[in-house]
């Protein structure tokens, strides 16, 4: 069962469960805030775990609403997409094969079946962008293990809302977001790179930030490049 907790003019979002910890969440695009907390803990706990958070809680929703976002994409010819950091135009050819999609020097083609619908299209496009991902990432991967003394046993790629990436430093799994193809290749590489230092440093510490540097000097300007370009159109549904 969800409750509403009011506290320092926000609106909170609190869901007690069978869990350990506390986890809070600020979700784009407006910065709704969400707890998870376990069912143990009472309200005057979780009101001051809030507020301990507050000044972050604020950054985080700056950050969300200062993002620029791209406008929904209808699936039709001659529309804007990207890959690895290039804009296409979309080109639709309709046939009764297989759906695929092929790539030349200004086009994106997309092979469908006639009459298929936005999200076909959709899912069709986000398959080849997971593909295209994860033909890139074995490499990537390989070159940083030897330099970082590390192993990534596993990786995945999936839509995420909130992040371009995460680590379960215990499994050494990797998640990317799917996003990240339509993003340049040193940006993808930059986010590969920080999650695999995680594997080294679970914090975003004085650790992290010394062993980002070491293995990828210009870490920062990388990071500031990837938050100021637009991230994908989502239907935002609670």
């Amino acid at each position: 069962m969800v409750m509403c907790l009011e506290l320092a003019g926000l609106t909170i979002d609190v869901l007690q469960k069978d869990i350990k910890n506390v986890h809070l969440s600020v979700y784009p695009p407006e910065g709704k805030v969400k707890v998870s907390a376990p069912h143990s803990m009472s309200q005057d706990t979780l009101r001051v775990f809030v507020l301990s958070k507050l000044d972050w809680i604020r950054k985080q929703q700056r950050k969300l609403q200062a993002q620029s976002r791209e406008a929904p994409r209808e699936f039709l010819n001659r529309e804007s997409h990207y890959f690895q950091g290039k804009r296409y135009l979309l080109n639709i050819i309709e046939h009764k094969q297989a759906a695929r999609v092929e790539l030349s020097h200004q086009t994106i083609t997309l092979f469908v079946r006639p009459d298929s619908p936005i999200e076909k299209r959709q899912a069709v496009l986000n398959e080849w962008y997971r593909q295209q991902l994860k033909s890139q990432l074995p490499e990537l991967i390989a070159k940083y293990e030897p330099l970082m003394g590390v192993k990534v046993n596993e990786f995945g790629i999936k839509k995420m809302k909130t992040k371009w990436g995460t680590c379960n430093p215990i499994a050494k799994r990797i998640w990317l977001n799917l996003e990240l193809a339509k993003k340049p290749s040193e940006l993808l590489e930059y986010v590969v790179v920080h999650e695999m230092v995680h594997l080294l440093e679970r914090s975003h510490n004085k650790r992290f930030v010394a062993l980002m540097t070491q293995f990828m000097p210009k870490w920062k300007f990388y990071k500031d490049e990837l938050n100021r370009l637009a991230v994908g159109h989502e239907d935002w549904v609670d």
